[in-house]
């Protein structure tokens, strides 16, 4: 980034996807913000408690721990198979040549539904 270049919102397209996956859910009602509020302060909580650096670089990353908890919590994601698919993508990453896009093999689709 250049210093004429505005600042990005997003650093990978996983964080907006992210992004636009709390707001899809909030539209349909899955949650209230203050919910999503609550669940967000208490992910960033533990990871402050766990040592996170603070530096924003990990804002993201508790996106997702809030979204897999208000999901679990609801009943729209079973725990299991959440971080069944979780290491399922995980795998298929570490052996994707970089520059490819990772896919996942038939028994990991499986796993999604």
């Amino acid at each position: 980034m250049t210093p004429d270049q505005p600042p990005r919102p997003f650093s990978a397209p996983w964080e907006a996807q992210a992004f636009a996956l709390v707001l899809a859910l909030h539209e349909r009602g899955a949650f209230a913000w203050t919910e999503w509020a609550a669940a967000l302060s208490a992910a960033i909580g533990r990871a402050q408690a766990a040592g996170d650096p603070d530096d924003g670089s990990t804002y993201y990353r508790h996106w997702l721990d809030a979204l897999e908890t208000l999901a679990i919590g609801k009943g729209l994601a079973d725990a299991e198979r959440l971080h069944a698919l979780e290491h399922a993508w995980e795998a298929a990453a570490l052996r994707t040549p970089h520059g490819l896009p990772i896919q996942l093999s038939d028994a990991e689709r499986a796993l999604a539904g």
